[in-house]
């Protein structure tokens, strides 16, 4: 009888200037099988992840020189899509909300148990499995939309987004002319529920509009559905 083939050890970047926090980290990640790097600031974060291609990325915030944000957004502009948790001693909900909109996959706040870290690295890779979208592209409206390459165009000019803004708006098209309600877009595009505040998605809403519309104030693709959430409008 055959013996079922091993599951291909999983790598975790753990991006932490703190030393001993890295240490504990690492032993732990080890401990639950994963195989686990380190980088002690921003720079070798960049070229670690490039070079060894990380299945996860614990990025702290707080680092010497090029801080967290600053790595992600590196990350998200080369379309790295390695699903990033971010780390820091901060608590203030507008990190939070920074964080994710940005394009980090999750958040945590120190001080946090090594079983929760554990969990948390499990549960988010869990959701990101096989997240790669198909490169087919969707057109309405003379909007274009490419996932698997995010790139985006309006009437063949090419248009800039930020990671979450893109995602917000191929879950748009994807559901054209069906209504879409903030809790629902909250999770699907940012994997995460804000306990009833979803004044991010009006936000990014807002942004999408003006990079979309003729005239944000009078919508022609994406309708407001009051007391309900958004909906990609088909033009006949």
């Amino acid at each position: 009888m055959e013996t079922p083939a091993e599951q291909p050890t999983q790598t975790i970047l753990i991006v932490e200037d703190d030393p001993s926090i890295s240490t504990l980290i690492r032993y732990n990640l080890e401990q639950a099988g994963y195989r686990a790097l380190t980088a002690l600031n921003g720079t070798t974060a960049l070229e670690l992840a490039a070079e060894q291609h990380p299945d996860l990325i614990l990025l702290d915030i707080m680092l010497p020189g090029m801080d967290g944000t600053d790595v992600c957004r590196n990350l998200r502009r080369q379309r790295i899509d390695i699903p990033i948790i971010m780390l820091t001693a901060r608590s203030d909900e507008h990190d939070k909300v920074l964080g994710l909109e940005i394009g980090a996959d999750d958040y945590m706040t120190k001080p946090f148990s090594p079983r929760e870290l554990t969990a948390r690295v499990k549960a988010v890779l869990r959701r990101t499995s096989g997240r790669t979208i198909q490169d087919s592209a969707i057109t309405m409206n003379g909007i274009t939309v490419r996932p698997g390459r995010y790139t985006a165009e309006r009437n063949g000019e090419p248009l800039e987004f930020t990671p979450k803004e893109f995602e917000l708006l191929v879950c748009l098209m994807k559901n054209k002319n069906r209504a879409v309600s903030r809790d629902q877009l909250l999770q699907d595009v940012w994997n995460y529920d804000f306990n009833g505040d979803t004044r991010i998605v009006d936000v990014h809403i807002s942004r999408l509009r003006e990079k979309l519309e003729d005239d944000s104030k009078k919508p022609r693709s994406i309708k407001t559905l009051r007391g309900v959430g958004y909906k990609f409008e088909e033009s006949l």
